[in-house]
């Protein structure tokens, strides 16, 4: 008789009403009234409280040692610690119960004892008691027979590990029979452990606990790091750590400042190593690479966090083109490499999410699940990606394109846009279920009304239209494009067929900049909403692509502080950035807005998941963009001085990449938030709920660090 497996992911609950934190590490001891009605609390002494604390912590602190790999041996008498994770009293004298172990195979315990004399009971018969009265999820140390293993094991010398807590390799299940089994603390009854509802932020380390979809991500996410690590460790690359406290300087981003003692000085936490790394390449490091804690006190969102971690690399006597093949080779490396360590399982919810694997790829139920090709990654311009997508990190698994600038009659356009000479840029969306058109219908209008006001109701160029084709009626239904506009349209679109539904959406007719237009954020919402409601089939393919040739400089919004300069722009990318040609560094000075800068975006299925460039390596170029382009001030260039001391020292060309390693990890474990590879995320309010963080500071910190709080009076005037 065996234990059913538990469910791929076991989710768990905690009832609210009786959840609250530890406040006593003690609780009163419960006595039963004479009457048998009820129970009372009764308050310990002080040597009740002493004694009973001795025996708990003496029967927790003593177990024994867990068994080594080589160790598991049918017949061999073993120990294993982990946690209670099932129990199924089959009768009095039969017992299964599940221990979950860290990294490790299945674990199955089986207790068996025949009723005895009180007075001389059986052996094991106390062990037996105990499996049955233990709280589940408590931790405990089972010691015991090996009586089956399953899986292919490998039995070759460098697997059988004398390291203790290790398993053999290979081997997927184990079944013991008990012999004793020690608990190592309690699991408390007020947390209520069920499937299908989540813990609170608060409660972080319950989630990770029995959350195994959260779990298998945050052990997956290490893997990776090694992984990439030893690539880039094959090709020659020098792994350099770089100071956490720096110094304020305007790359782009706002800081998070560390006061200090002496008064007037800050530190600042980084926004990345750019600096630094710049500066190793004039100390003639060849390669270098680091996995950076970054730093940045900007808007949250769900793939952003206000502390992060990248993959910083720079190589010198090297252009962007270098860089980029590097960084290509380094992912497939890691591609490959999945694709070999784990496998994927699909959760009742049909959550995907890696494990280690332990079928071979040719029974795998998902084969090849990170596949890519050997072939170079797509390379487009920024221009082509505005153009096309509508957004500067394009996910081009979506089955539709923007059609940009359709000539359309103005009896249409001035119907859906107040701009006097709109551009129009259209797609059409073809929903591959066959739905019936009042199916579609109603999905097209619920998706409308679901939008964000900024891309609907609110919408400065109008809102978006939407025409569905429908053959049986007069123009296909297009009778509101007029007769030429319809032949515009089924010209540009000869294959339209009833069900099809073409979008339509004004822009200024000025030159693409920032990020997205209307339409490409629509295009991006639209696919996401119909593989959710089945009208299109998700997609589990990974396309990489990179984008290039970016502004070299974009105009100051009120959000974004720039470098601080008076020329109204700032670098896109960060004030290093080289220009892309010669023509490029001529634009600089007579149509800055127009350079284009010699800067590439790697994106994985429309996240971005890393930047970088070629640098400006010469002391003289640096500080000319500092001061003629960006009309820094004195005090502003003078904030990069010992950066341009380094180029000054004969620094060679050099270029780099930063990937963001939070996202990597997140797009390639299934799921669309970082928070789910964080073990410990911030909210969306930069908390850390767990911890409580940020905390307040007390008015003797203040004085330590010569701070104040700005007067409410002063705060009023502004």
């Amino acid at each position: 008789m065996a234990l059913s497996r538990p469910s791929m992911r076991r989710l768990t609950s905690l009832r609210p009403s009786n959840f609250r934190p530890c406040t006593s590490f003690l609780q009163p001891r419960l006595i039963r009234r004479p009457s048998g009605v009820s129970w009372v609390p009764q308050r310990f002494t002080h040597s009740d409280i002493t004694q009973q604390l001795r025996e708990e912590w003496s029967s927790y602190n003593h177990f024994p040692q867990a068994s080594s790999a080589n160790q598991f041996v049918n017949g061999q008498t073993v120990t294993v610690h982990g946690f209670l994770s099932q129990r199924r009293i089959s009768s009095k004298k039969l017992i299964f119960a599940n221990v979950q172990v860290d990294n490790g195979p299945s674990i199955q315990v089986v207790s068996h004892s025949e009723p005895g004399d009180e007075s001389n009971p059986p052996p094991g018969h106390e062990a037996h008691l105990a499996l049955r009265a233990l709280p589940l999820h408590s931790p405990v140390a089972v010691t015991g027979t090996v009586v089956s293993q399953k899986g292919d094991r490998d039995l070759s010398a460098s697997s059988q590990r004398d390291v203790p807590g290790s398993f053999p390799k290979g081997v997927t299940h184990l079944e013991i029979s008990l012999q004793n089994i020690q608990p190592l603390n309690a699991f408390p009854k007020d947390i209520i452990v069920s499937k299908g509802v989540q813990f609170p932020p608060s409660a972080r380390h319950l989630q990770i606990r029995f959350d195994e979809a959260l779990q298998a991500r945050i052990r997956a996410r290490p893997k990776i790091g090694h992984e990439l690590r030893k690539s880039l460790t094959d090709l020659n690359f020098t792994e350099v750590e770089t100071p956490i406290l720096f110094k304020s300087t305007p790359e782009g981003a706002r800081e998070f400042l560390v006061p200090t003692r002496r008064a007037g000085l800050a530190y600042a936490l980084p926004q990345s190593p750019q600096q630094y790394k710049q500066i190793l390449m004039s100390s003639g490091i060849r390669g270098y690479y680091q996995f950076a804690r970054c730093f940045r006190d900007e808007d949250l969102r769900a793939d952003r966090q206000p502390e992060f971690t990248q993959l910083d690399l720079e190589m010198s006597f090297a252009t962007g083109q270098d860089v980029m093949r590097t960084v290509e080779s380094i992912m497939k490396d890691l591609m490959k490499s999945l694709n070999s360590q784990f496998e994927l399982v699909q959760s009742d919810t049909n959550e995907r999410y890696p494990v280690p694997r332990r079928t071979p790829p040719s029974s795998d139920p998902f084969p090849n699940p990170w596949p890519v090709s050997d072939k170079p990654f797509p390379r487009i311009t920024y221009e082509e990606a505005m153009s096309r997508f509508g957004v500067d990190k394009p996910d081009t698994r979506i089955p539709f394109e923007i059609t940009p600038n359709v000539p359309l009659p103005e009896s249409f356009t001035s119907m859906i846009s107040p701009l006097p000479s709109p551009t129009i840029d259209t797609f059409v969306f073809t929903p591959t279920t066959s739905p019936s058109i009042r199916d579609t219908t109603t999905f097209i209008h619920t998706f409308l009304s679901t939008l964000p006001p900024a891309l609907f109701s609110l919408n400065p160029n109008g809102q978006p239209a939407a025409l569905i084709i429908d053959t049986s009626k007069p123009l296909m239904g297009l009778s509101p494009l007029s007769h030429s506009g319809f032949e515009t349209i089924t010209n540009l679109y000869p294959s339209l067929t009833s069900g099809d539904v073409i979008f339509f959406q004004a822009r200024p007719p000025t030159p693409f900049s920032g990020g997205s237009t209307v339409l490409g954020q629509i295009r991006t919402l639209l696919y996401s909403s119909a593989v959710t409601s089945g009208f299109l089939p998700p997609s589990h393919q990974f396309n990489f692509l990179w984008v290039q040739n970016f502004p070299m400089f974009t105009p100051n919004t009120e959000t974004d502080p720039g470098q601080g300069g008076q020329s109204g722009f700032s670098a896109t990318h960060h004030p290093f950035t080289a220009p892309l040609t010669d023509a490029d560094v001529e634009l600089m000075v007579t149509n800055p807005l127009a350079a284009r800068a010699d800067h590439y975006d790697l994106v994985l299925n429309g996240v971005e998941l890393g930047g970088g460039s070629r640098r400006i390596h010469t002391a003289k170029m640096q500080e000319y963009v500092f001061r003629q382009i960006l009309k820094m001030s004195d005090k502003g260039v003078k904030q990069f001085s010992h950066l341009l001391e380094a180029l000054r020292a004969g620094c060679p060309p050099h270029a780099g990449f930063a990937l963001g390693f939070d996202r990597l990890c997140a797009v390639l474990t299934g799921t669309d938030s970082v928070r789910d590879v964080i073990a410990f995320p911030k909210s969306m309010k930069g908390e850390d709920l767990m911890v409580r963080s940020p905390g307040k500071i007390t008015s003797e910190e203040l004085g330590t660090y010569h701070l104040a709080f700005r007067p409410k009076e002063e705060k009023k005037k502004e």
